[in-house]
């Protein structure tokens, strides 16, 4: 990395008259003045590609003390508002990050980044790119050999070029080519996919050219047949227009007349402070992660300093090339702010909605505005607890009402709904749900390959995963933390065992930062706990137990870039010492990277984690094997990190949650074919006198 030479510091004009907290985003005339202060430390005709005018967020030792004092009532100390920037200068390989002190109206660094350092993409550069590879004549005389009928569109996916050490230094775009159903072609959603082209241009990010043209392998090999007439078939479109659709489902409302049981306050212009059942929390947002969690806290008591999805890695199956170079870090590479959906009320989310908006930057660093890319609402999720006296025959039951923080990003062809999950028991969840449209390639009809699924005549989609890293950040009742994990083993027979029956759990610390993975024969469960604050019934120290679903780790060689880009997609579970800075598993910048910047390296440091301020990475996914039924949009596969409290309570927590009654649910009763059924609400809300009439 090479410093910047300029004269500090940089003036960038009058301050900004509304002090905004420090972990609020960056309001619209903060990223524009972070921007303008940027520039005047270049000459004026210098012309800049901004990729991200963010928060920078304060040093944790500043930010928790402030925290605190806020709880307090006191007066927190003054911390600075900073901007983190990221930007090329426009049609050059120099990528810069620099760091802008909005307080003070000057840059306090600007550093331009190494070889085979690159930005994320944006939405300005997949639009020419889609332009100039349809634009260019050698792109026109290959189309022009497959023969399509007249009036067809081609359309263009731009992808993240990919990385395996060959001629990809530069930053590029691997592009792949579909066309519309030539029958109705003028649809603009009509599903492309489903008419994948042998053609991929690659794209120049640095001088928008396209420098190569690869003809894709649509055989059982590697490889290349000349380009020739392109066979068409038949369309698979999943709008809705285009199916026939059922007739017979009834109207389901979620209606709450009361109104919702959640408030929701500013804590800055753009950030929201959430009181809903116990749980106070912040919501913050930004380009990269979308959705974090800050200052979390149950009944008064510190769970979580900071929480977000920290990465997310999809590496292909296909080996051959260019496919071999398909894995997709779609937070590092674009960004789940930047594609987060403008959320709709009653598609989306039910019941009774709060939106929260946000502002991004976008390539001119200029604001750009995100309507509605949260929302935050109430479902029902089944029983919470029930217990029912068989001597009396009385039942006593709670339902368990959840508070969803959701927020949606497409990425392209894929759908990530990502939510965190808070219950009336003090537990709290991460889910994921992926849905959209695979990611499809040629095949030659009649043929199959033992690295994908055929899912559409002459559609092939390759066998990938989903690998996410989920970051935790814990204060449980207090910063000093530890992780441990538990194991069930049996008790041998012996003279207090006779019958061989017993079973005991040992606990085990981890106490150095480390990757480690889950043990079903053990039943290995890994706990975040406080070692200096004791449960007052059973002297146990206080935590939370994480519970993540197995999933089949990185499955590319040791020795490939997947692996060695991926650095989380190894373990179940990293911990580290807490680094200012260190939020993203993959490193900070991954696209086209090589690794080494990640959480796999950050715990080969060996840190002291014992009784200490800790990070836990929770890796969790999916080994997608396509089936023909999730073509041409995918059911949608749900993924969920459960935290959960273990002897942090005295007892269930959700033990004062009023009971679920009648008089409250206004259930009724699904009656014969010409009868209805009516029901007489009597004392305590309960129903009696259940009769059909005509």
């Amino acid at each position: 990395m090479n410093k910047i030479l300029a004269t500090l510091p940089f003036v960038g004009g009058a301050k900004e008259d509304v002090v905004q907290h420090p972990i609020g985003p960056l309001t619209a005339s903060e990223i524009t003045r972070g921007a303008s202060i940027l520039r005047a430390s270049w000459p004026a005709n210098t012309d800049f590609h901004f990729k991200a005018v963010t928060l920078l967020e304060p040093p944790k030792a500043e930010l928790l003390p402030y925290l605190q004092a806020e709880r307090s009532g006191s007066t927190p100390a003054k911390i600075d508002r900073k901007a983190f920037v990221l930007y090329y200068i426009r049609n050059t390989d120099k990528l810069h990050e620099a760091v802008v002190n909005l307080s003070e109206g000057k840059v306090e660094s600007n550093v331009r980044l190494g070889a085979n350092v690159h930005s994320n993409a944006d939405g300005d550069e997949i639009i020419m790119t889609e332009k100039v590879a349809l634009e260019d004549e050698g792109v026109k005389a290959a189309i022009a050999k497959l023969q399509l009928p007249e009036g067809s569109v081609v359309i263009v996916d731009p992808w993240i070029y990919g990385s395996d050490g060959v001629h990809d230094d530069e930053r590029m775009f691997q592009c792949f080519l579909y066309m519309k159903d030539p029958k109705n072609a003028n649809e603009p959603d009509a599903n492309h996919y489903a008419m994948p082209l042998p053609i991929s241009p690659v794209v120049s990010a640095e001088t928008m050219k396209v420098i190569r043209i690869d003809t894709l392998p649509t055989g059982a090999d590697a490889t290349i047949k000349e380009l020739g007439p392109y066979k068409v078939q038949a369309a698979n479109e999943y709008i809705p227009e285009a199916q026939t659709l059922r007739t017979d489902l009834k109207p389901l409302n979620i209606v709450q007349p009361e109104g919702a049981s959640f408030t929701v306050s500013n804590f800055s212009d753009l950030g929201r402070t959430v009181d809903w059942q116990k749980w106070n929390f912040k919501i913050g947002f930004n380009l990269r992660e979308g959705m974090v969690i800050y200052d979390v806290h149950y009944d008064g008591r510190p769970l979580f300093y900071r929480l977000s999805l920290s990465d997310m890695n999809i590496p292909y199956a296909d080996p051959r090339h260019p496919y071999h170079k398909k894995a997709a870090f779609d937070l590092g590479d674009a960004g789940a702010g930047i594609m987060a959906n403008n959320l709709k009320l009653g598609c989306d989310c039910l019941g009774s909605i709060h939106y929260v908006s946000a502002i991004l930057n976008d390539s001119a660093g200029e604001p750009l505005p995100m309507d509605n890319v949260v929302c935050i609402h109430e479902q029902d999720s089944g029983i919470g607890w029930k217990h029912t006296n068989y001597r009396t025959g009385r039942a006593a039951i709670v339902r368990n009402r959840e508070l969803v923080i959701q927020s949606i990003i497409t990425v392209a062809n894929y759908e990530y709904i990502l939510a965190f999950v808070f219950n009336q028991a003090g537990e709290l969840a991460y889910e994921v749900r992926a849905t959209g449209i695979l990611s499809t390639q040629p095949i030659d009809e009649g043929l199959t390959v033992p690295f994908g699924t055929v899912v559409h005549p002459g559609v092939l989609a390759s066998h990938h995963q989903h690998i996410m890293s989920l970051r935790i950040d814990p204060m449980l009742d207090g910063p000093l933390n530890r992780l441990v994990y538990d194991e069930a083993h049996p008790m041998p027979v012996s003279a207090s065992n006779p019958h061989g029956v017993g079973y005991t759990v040992a606990e085990t610390l981890v106490s150095s930062s480390s990757g480690l993975d889950l043990d079903s024969s053990t039943n290995r469960t890994f706990r975040i706990a406080n070692a200096a604050v004791r449960n007052p019934v059973n002297g146990a120290a206080v935590a939370y137990k994480i519970h993540a679903p197995p999933f089949q780790k990185m499955l590319a060689s040791p020795t490939s870039f997947h692996h060695r880009r991926a650095e989380f997609a190894d373990h179940n579970l990293y911990v580290t010492a807490h680094r200012d800075g260190e939020l993203y598993a993959g490193g900070r910048y991954t696209n086209q990277s090589r690794g080494g910047t990640g959480v796999r390296s950050w715990a080969e440091r060996g840190d002291s984690v014992e009784d200490k301020d800790i990070v836990v990475w929770v890796q969790f996914g999916i080994n997608h094997v396509p089936r023909a039924e999730d073509f041409p949009v995918m059911p949608c596969e749900t993924m969920r990190v459960a935290l959960k409290p273990v002897n942090f309570f005295s007892r269930n927590p959700a033990i004062d949650v009023p009971p679920s009654t009648q008089a409250t649910n206004k259930s009724v009763l699904v009656a014969a074919e010409g009868l209805k059924a009516e029901a007489t609400v009597g004392e305590e809300g309960k129903v009696c006198c259940v009769k059909e009439v005509n």
